[in-house]
């Protein structure tokens, strides 16, 4: 099976002359990444470097009054309040958000998470079953609930009144709840449609907040979560989303969140020092991982201790469930590219099967999208159902192909690159066969090869370690708001060797006329041995923390060889 794929280079337009005027305050290379990035003013670019923007008054979305008016009315009756959430980490962060607002203020609230194992994604009637047994009569979705119509109606047989925030997509036919707060429903006035589920639970939070003030309670104090849950739910850090996450970093550097210090311990990470970058590759996958292996109630337990010694344990316990994860991952992605055959007419990659564990087949379905750049479906095939994890390129819309295979689907639901369905495994071949006609439809004729967008080509000897601290304030990078990256061409190898425990990844020393640089290119081992004498690089500049001593060095993200 082919495993390396030619990477396409491209770079934007260059910036117009009258736009290039506007920003004459700024260094020229960073109006060439603003522009990038839809700035075109003086004004535009302060308030996008300072990450000054307003955010929207919580009440525009649609049902906020009707959430708030009932959430108020139960913490003034004694009600309990059960809140809800998914078992990633964008739901298990918002849940724990709620809870502590809640109590916060006065509220008797609890957390429920299903069991991903037993219970599956999202809403269902034995949990609600559960909770009306318990005494709850409010219950707060977050994360969730937006695809559970026949829930909610169940809900509201149980006398429960049923408040459901998430920031899915919704399908046609809109759950019969006392409220629903979604973003992207039909008609929704609020500005932003990219914010996440625990941003929609911090939108929640300032609401009811803005409605009766509560002495020593300010909402800002749960940005830490926000950030957490949006940076890992890998939505578009771009609005809100990237106000919210650059000053629920700053929150997380305070370090006053016991579970997330034991966490970030744990896994390496400074948290006087945490980015985005952390949250996305070191504390979200570690929280993560017990929802994937066992329980997600111990990432949420962890986030909100104050026990230094649980705190201490659970930290410990999601660090090794996280290396049985990678562990199984890797197990498994050997597996599923055993059981396909993948060739350039191939279009979609679906491997299900009885071995699979259900928590992983989301990794394994990205790490298949990555490296053969289709989009792929990976499904664990149960007893009477297959349940399955979709990951999918920028050409193909995954949750949209879902829905034209709707008929065959017991649920299903997601985003254009993300989504995850069950179906009866007596329906799994029909599934089969029309996500293969549909991928065949709308992908036929399309090179689909991946691409890499640099924002602008710069000789390496041009580079300064002063331009470092300008690129920071690009921060917090992400989806939507990428890192700043460079092509600079016909560079002198000066050594190389492989690095890794399996020699996976690439370091090596570049010479541009005087200026040498070290570099490390992560997962290109693959050039050791034949290295070309000089090679063109598209890379991130970036401070290098080794032994005590900082340097600048380069993230080469590819290579090729110079035809210079």
């Amino acid at each position: 099976m082919q495993r390396q794929f030619e990477k396409r280079w491209s770079i934007p337009d260059p910036i117009p002359a009258d736009v290039d005027q506007q920003l004459h305050d700024f260094q020229p290379y960073l109006r060439q990444i603003l522009y990038n990035r839809d700035v075109r003013t003086t004004e535009e670019a302060i308030q996008y470097l300072n990450c000054s923007a307003p955010l929207a008054d919580p009440f525009l979305l649609t049902d906020m009054d009707k959430a708030v008016e009932r959430l108020w009315q139960a913490i003034d009756r004694a009600e309990p309040i059960a809140v809800y959430g998914d078992y990633d980490v964008d739901g298990v962060s918002a849940t724990a958000l709620m809870v502590e607002v809640l109590r916060a203020v006065g509220g008797n609230a609890d957390a429920y998470i299903p069991n991903r194992f037993d219970e599956g994604y999202g809403l269902n009637n034995e949990a609600l079953d559960t909770l009306a047994e318990r005494g709850f009569r409010v219950v707060l979705t977050v994360d969730c609930g937006i695809r559970s119509p026949r829930e909610a109606d169940h809900a509201r047989e149980l006398g429960i009144d049923l408040i459901i925030s998430d920031h899915h997509m919704p399908q046609n036919e809109l759950p019969n709840g006392l409220a629903v707060i979604c973003q992207k429903r039909e008609g929704d006035p609020y500005p932003d449609k990219n914010l996440a589920g625990v941003g929609l639970a911090y939108k929640i939070a300032q609401a009811l907040l803005q409605t009766r003030p509560v002495d020593g309670v300010n909402a800002m104090n749960w940005l830490d979560l926000v950030a957490l849950g949006t940076v890992a739910d890998v939505v578009p850090l771009t609005g809100e989303n990237r106000v919210m996450v650059r000053f629920g970093l700053q929150c997380m550097h305070l370090a006053q969140r016991q579970g997330l210090l034991s966490l970030a311990q744990a896994a390496g990470v400074n948290l006087q020092r945490v980015s985005a970058v952390d949250i996305g590759f070191k504390l979200g996958p570690r929280l993560n991982a017990a929802g994937r292996l066992e329980s997600a109630l111990q990432a949420y337990q962890l986030l909100v201790t104050n026990d230094l010694l649980q705190a201490g344990y659970l930290a410990q316990k999601l660090d090794d469930q996280n290396k049985d994860r990678q562990r199984m991952t890797q197990e498994m992605q050997t597996r599923a590219e055993e059981m396909l055959s993948v060739d350039d007419d191939s279009r979609i990659l679906i491997a299900c099967d009885e071995s699979f564990n259900s928590g992983i087949v989301g990794l394994v379905a990205a790490k298949l999208m990555e490296t053969y750049y289709r989009p792929a479906v990976v499904g664990q095939v149960g007893d009477e159902f297959t349940r399955a994890s979709c990951r999918s390129i920028r050409e193909f819309h995954i949750t949209r192909a879902l829905d034209e295979c709707s008929d065959l689907l017991v649920r299903h639901g997601g985003h254009a690159a993300a989504a995850g369905f069950t179906v009866r495994n007596d329906r799994l071949d029909d599934l089969r066969q029309r996500l293969g006609e549909i991928a065949q439809r709308e992908l036929a004729g399309q090179d689909l090869q991946p691409s890499m967008r640099a924002d602008l080509e710069i000789p390496l000897a041009l580079m300064r370690p002063s331009y470092l601290e300008e690129i920071e304030r690009l921060q917090p990078t992400g989806m939507g708001n990428p890192d700043a990256v460079f092509i600079s061409r016909n560079l002198q190898v000066i050594n190389s060797k492989t690095v890794g425990s399996e020699g996976s990844h690439l370091r090596l020393t570049v010479k541009d006329g005087g200026v040498t640089y070290n570099a490390i290119a992560f997962r290109q081992g693959h050039w050791a041995g034949h290295l070309p004498p000089m090679i063109d690089v598209i890379y991130t500049y970036e401070m290098n923390s080794f032994n005590g001593r900082d340097s600048m060095q380069l993230n080469v993200m590819d290579i090729k060889e110079s035809l210079e």
